[in-house]
């Protein structure tokens, strides 16, 4: 008796559940229509294709396909540790990328807060609007415009020589490339960049500075001891999500802009992974590089997602 009566609970809570099921999804159905193609082709585009990751551990050929090509393995991860160019392109990839990060949000900063203190609407957009137009512009648009700007006959070029000085390669010097990459992004970047933290000071509550204005402190003070100090958890949260891109040194820059002349130091993971996959057919060790790079940058989200979450109290879910 006591079993069948059980059964019969158990059975009229599944048929709630199951009931409860339906309700949701009838009330909510439209949201998932509305999101049902853009995770079809997160599917399609993003997880089908990551099938192809087998060939890091075959000697792919294109003849024999996925299926046919022979196993071998880890060896070409293990070709990866005696390849006498990889470690100075892993090195090169970490330089570009943390000087990308750091220089972007320091100027970002620096831009935030000069453009706060500005009290002319008019003035402030239109600054606003010069500076984050490069944004907006492809690295071949710009690359264009680079290639003119910094070349021997180049405007940069010719204020060296009116100055004395001599013409400098900047997009054929090892010295300089590096250097070049980093600028050339801020330019494209750090006003974009700063629309987050011009986001954060309209969040500070505006009797602190009243409160710093009476108790005697000046503009700068008010910056110094109101303003930054408002946006500092912003600041650190921000810093702690971009660990997340310390392997992501500018794909389509580099492309755009190197040449075999800067390869010691301009040749990034992404670029090589590109030579090496694309041109030199060389298709399994290309995809273990690019298997070792998504892995190593999986592993640094998660370290600056709990970050995030233990400085900042930022959540995902």
């Amino acid at each position: 008796m006591i079993g069948a009566r059980t059964g019969v609970m158990q059975g009229a809570q599944r048929a709630r559940t199951h009931q409860r099921a339906l309700n949701y999804l009838a009330r909510n159905w439209p949201l998932y229509a509305m999101i049902s193609p853009a995770l079809i082709v997160l599917a399609l585009f993003h997880y089908y294709p990551m099938y192809g990751l087998v060939i890091a551990f075959q000697d792919f050929n294109p003849g024999l396909g996925f299926a046919g090509s022979p196993w071998v393995g880890l060896q070409n991860f293990e070709l990866l540790l005696v390849l006498p160019d990889f470690g100075q392109v892993f090195w090169n990839t970490l330089v570009i990328a943390v000087a990308k990060i750091v220089s972007v949000q320091v100027v970002a900063v620096i831009f935030a807060l000069m453009l706060n203190e500005i009290r002319s609407t008019f003035f402030k957009r239109t600054i606003q609007t010069f500076v984050y137009l490069p944004h907006f512009l492809s690295w071949i648009v710009l690359g264009g415009i680079l290639f003119d700007i910094l070349s021997a006959q180049g405007m940069v070029n010719q204020g060296l020589g009116m100055l004395g000085l001599k013409p400098i390669l900047f997009l054929g010097s090892n010295t300089w490339f590096q250097p070049t990459l980093v600028i050339s992004n801020l330019w494209k970047e750090a006003g974009w960049a700063a629309i987050i933290y011009l986001a954060g000071l309209t969040g500070i509550d505006p009797s602190l500075y009243e409160a710093a204005a009476i108790d005697g402190a000046d503009r700068w003070h008010q910056m110094l001891h109101v303003t930054v100090p408002g946006i500092l958890s912003l600041v650190i949260l921000i810093a702690c999500l971009d660990l997340g891109n310390v392997l992501n040194a500018g794909f389509e820059q580099i492309l755009t802009l190197y040449n075999p002349a800067v390869y010691a130091t301009g040749d990034i993971l992404d670029t090589w992974v590109y030579r090496q996959g694309l041109i030199s057919a060389q298709y399994s060790l290309a995809a273990a590089v690019g298997l070792v790079k998504s892995a190593l940058s999986f592993v640094l989200i998660l370290i600056a997602y709990w970050l995030a979450m233990k400085v900042s109290d930022y959540r995902i879910f």
